[in-house]
């Protein structure tokens, strides 16, 4: 017991220290800064609001993943006042007390579930734990917003799908390798404005550091996971429909494995994925082998493919060049720039809000949201099992 609680609380600590240091890279210089001359920068009309009287009330129900933190300030970020929080684990509680002393400890899921002025729950429970919490977030009229993966099989994904359609509530899964990256907001505005023609592909790769003494035993269960492709990979099926605008997809082939970590039976450290959608293709990469030597969790990458160029986005780092994350490199028929989006807005949390208080889908359609999953889900299913020779 004492081992797992270790393990938690060194977990968190490290969360916590990676999430923060998001909101704080540092800058270059504004030589750097210079957008194409094709984009006209619309970012001063989305910049979050500072100091506005909250427009909403929200409550924290399970805090099993230190992604909680940038959930919870992503919302305070468009408006919501953060009122009460619940957890088992007096680790996990006492850290994010610390954090935000002015939320009330709440006794049960059930006094938050109850409080009918409380307008949205957020979570990062356990990963098979999230859409079963969901859907009674829903039946008690509350809008949700989960960490991904929100949804780990496609039964639940079956269940949350009617849940959501009879209730009418929102319920948001939080891709935050899209959502809360700087310059992957960015790449969309440029997409958006035809910087790079029509997108045909992209490629994405999500590497993670393992660091197996600061997990906590679910992490390396698949059945509590959801499998590396449904996990991580759901991040990398968000962006595909972003950027190629695909409304359908299917997956052309998918592969998983434990290479490398015997002592965890249950685990995954690998696994790949190519996707053909109506608006492109995709392939996808996740695994569990970012060394020591990196100074980051992950280099986080992605490329769009155009008609008229592409962008490669270097999320985390830069290993030989720029310091900080937020790196983003365009390519046209002109000339390949540079632009640092360390200070570019995040408006996922003020258009969170504004749909709740709308009920509208600026944030993320609903239909998007499920869609990422569902493929995510259905490669996680249908992929092939490898096993390498040592």
């Amino acid at each position: 017991m004492k081992d797992a609680q270790d393990n938690r609380r060194t977990f968190i600590k490290e969360s916590i220290t990676t999430a923060a240091g998001l909101f704080m890279m540092p800058g270059l210089s504004t030589e750097t800064l210079a957008a194409p001359k094709v984009v006209t920068c619309q970012s001063a009309a989305i910049l979050p609001r500072k100091s506005a009287a909250p427009r909403i009330r929200f409550s924290v129900i399970k805090i099993n993943h230190g992604h909680i933190y940038s959930q919870v300030e992503a919302v305070i970020r468009g408006g919501g006042e953060l009122v009460s929080f619940y957890a088992p684990e007096a680790d996990l509680v006492a850290a994010f007390a610390k954090r935000y002393p002015q939320a009330k400890q709440a006794r049960n899921e059930q006094e938050i579930l109850n409080d009918k002025s409380i307008q949205l729950v957020l979570t990062s429970g356990i990963p098979e734990e999230r859409a079963p919490l969901g859907i009674q977030v829903m039946r008690s009229g509350k809008d949700f917003m989960t960490d991904k993966p929100g949804i780990t099989t496609l039964e639940q994904l079956a269940d949350v799908r009617r849940v959501q359609k009879e209730t009418k509530r929102i319920y948001s899964i939080m891709y935050s390798e899209r959502l809360e990256n700087r310059a992957t907001v960015k790449a969309g505005e440029l997409v958006k404005a035809g910087a790079i023609g029509n997108v045909i592909q992209t490629i994405g790769l999500g590497p993670h550091r393992m660091t197996p003494k600061s997990r906590p035993d679910w992490f390396f269960d698949k059945k509590r996971f959801g499998g590396i492709i449904c996990d991580i990979g759901s991040h990398q099926f968000d962006q595909f429909l972003f950027f190629t605008g695909s409304k359908k997809a299917e997956i052309v082939a998918s592969q998983v494995g434990n290479v490398h970590y015997p002592q965890y039976p249950k685990f995954e450290d690998f696994g790949d994925v190519m996707l053909r959608g109506d608006g492109g293709t995709g392939y996808i990469r996740v695994d569990w082998f970012t060394p020591d030597g990196l100074k980051s969790w992950g280099d986080g990458r992605l490329t769009i493919l155009g008609t008229d160029g592409f962008i490669e986005l270097r999320k985390n780092i830069d290993p030989a060049g720029h310091p900080g994350g937020n790196h983003l490199f365009i390519t046209d028929h002109k000339e390949t720039r540079y632009l640092d989006c360390s200070k570019e807005p995040l408006p996922y949390g003020e258009q969170l809000v504004d749909d709740i208080l709308n009920r509208t889908e600026t944030a993320m359609s609903q239909e998007h949201c499920f869609l990422a999953t569902e493929l995510a889900l259905k490669a996680q299913k249908q992929a092939e099992t490898i096993h390498l020779k040592k």
